[in-house]
Parts: structure tokens; sequence; C-alpha cells
């Protein structure tokens, strides 16, 4: 048994002993040019997989920036209009106190002035309205 037993331990240290040899600076070269192209080709997936999650990000929040500038956009309107009514009833109490003609023109100057506040207010709000 002790004849089988030393060829084997031989073969098998001679294996080991193989195992823990360096590698010629022609292999060593290749392998490494290897990993940095693997690990260049890595970065590349990574950067083209983020820059698109980032994208997709992007068109998310400028829609949400813009469905909020038209909602500030309407709101401003809402509130042009509210004071251009308040100024109405005002200037229309206002001319009560008048009679005759002049009451006339002071209601149709009230009414001018109403119309335009309006205007400017639809002017303003469709100005600042955005489009995707």
């Amino acid at each position: 048994m002790r004849e089988y037993l030393m060829p084997i331990f031989m073969v098998a240290s001679l294996a080991l002993a193989g195992c823990n040899q360096s590698k010629s600076p022609e292999d060593v070269s290749k392998d490494v040019a290897k990993a940095e192209q693997k690990a260049s080709n890595e970065v590349a997936k990574s950067e083209g997989r983020a820059q698109s999650a980032l994208d997709k990000s992007y068109e998310k929040v400028n829609d949400q920036e813009i469905k909020f500038n038209n909602d500030a956009a309407h709101q401003t309107y809402n509130v042009a209009i509210a004071k251009a009514d308040g100024n109405r009833k005002v200037a229309m109490a206002t001319c009560e106190s008048q009679s005759g003609d002049a009451q006339k023109a002071c209601r149709d100057q009230a009414e001018a002035d109403y119309k335009a506040a309006r205007a400017d207010a639809r002017a303003l709000a469709e100005a600042a309205v955005q489009q995707k």
C-alpha cells in the first residue's frame, strides 16, 4: 500500500506547486487588458441605465412643474377676476349717488373698467400657461 501512496503524494505535491507559479508577462498583460475592457463595458452600461432613469425622472418632474405652473396661472386668473368683480360692485354702488346722465356715464365707465380688467386677467393667464 505504501508503494501506491508515495506516487500519489508526489503527483499531488507537483500539481499543487504548479498552482502558485506566476504567469508570463504576456499572459498577465492580456488578462489585465481583458479586465479593463470588461470594467469599461460595465461602467458604460451602468452609465447608460443611470442616464435613462434620470431622463424618465426628469420627464415626470417636468410634467409636474408644468402642471403646477398652469394651476398657478389659473388661480391667479381667478383672483384677478374676483378683484375685478369687487371693484365693479364698489364702482356701481358709488354710481348710485349720482343721477341721470352722470349715473349712466359712471355705470358705463364701471363696466368698461370691468371688461378691461377681465381681458387683462385672461391675457396674463394665457401667457402664463405652459404647453408640453
